[in-house]
């Protein structure tokens, strides 16, 4: 009997494969209070690549990612008539075209789910005021249109760059990645034993084409999936 290849162990959710909850403790969200919040502390949080910021309103405490020059006792705006200042939270259709914001939300209320990976921003592009629509810009090629009513934070998101700095030794590698429950390090499918993976061996990496069927579990769809055809025309 051979090993479970790698997805079906990871789709198992073994102690070996599950995520470190620690590293997940701070949730992103944005308070549904508005007003002035104040920047308590900034927080390395191993499960997000950008600092973290905690903030209190009132006697509520959220935590976003943190902005480009974003200190300790800053103060910052909630509110749809804030000014366009570094880290104020506005919705999408009280900002003007142009602008770069970071952790939009893509439902009024989910508490942003783009852009907030470090150094990230994306740019009003277009507004749309009679449907209160609101396009941003995530690349040049790639538009997504949003409800005006969805917020924002002004700015981009702090740690650019730091993708610069090399890890140096495999074992920062694997703590790092091991943190966020990724796949680390990674071995080619045709390296392993037959016996491992229906890619294993491979006979002098001449690979063959494998074909899984499109209702196959996750842990069986390796290789082609339910090809239209196969072979030479």
């Amino acid at each position: 009997m051979g090993k479970r290849i790698i997805q079906q162990a990871r789709g198992k959710g073994s102690l070996t494969y599950r995520v470190r909850k620690k590293a997940f403790m701070h949730k992103i969200a944005y308070p549904s209070k508005t007003g002035e919040a104040e920047i308590l502390s900034l927080i390395h949080s191993a499960g997000h690549s950008a600092p973290l910021i905690k903030l209190k309103i009132q006697e509520h405490i959220f935590y976003l990612p943190a902005f480009k020059g974003a200190v300790v006792g800053q103060k910052i705006q909630i509110n749809p008539k804030a000014k366009l200042e570094q880290g104020n939270i506005i919705p999408l259709k009280e900002i003007p075209t142009g602008t770069k914001v970071y952790n939009v939300e893509k439902n009024p209320g989910d508490g942003g789910k783009m852009m907030r990976a470090a150094g990230t921003s994306t740019i009003i592009s277009k507004k749309n005021e009679e449907k209160n629509k609101v396009t941003i810009a995530m690349s040049k090629k790639h538009e997504v249109t949003l409800s005006g009513n969805c917020r924002a934070v002004i700015g981009s998101v702090a740690g650019d760059g730091k993708n610069l700095k090399p890890f140096v030794t495999a074992g920062k590698k694997y703590y790092k990645m091991k943190a966020r429950s990724k796949l680390w390090p990674r071995v080619s499918a045709v390296c392993v034993n037959a016996v491992d993976h229906p890619f294993g061996s491979g006979r002098g990496k001449r690979i063959k084409p494998k074909i899984a069927q499109r209702n196959a579990s996750p842990g069986q769809k390796v290789g082609h999936l339910r090809p239209r055809r196969t072979g030479k025309k």
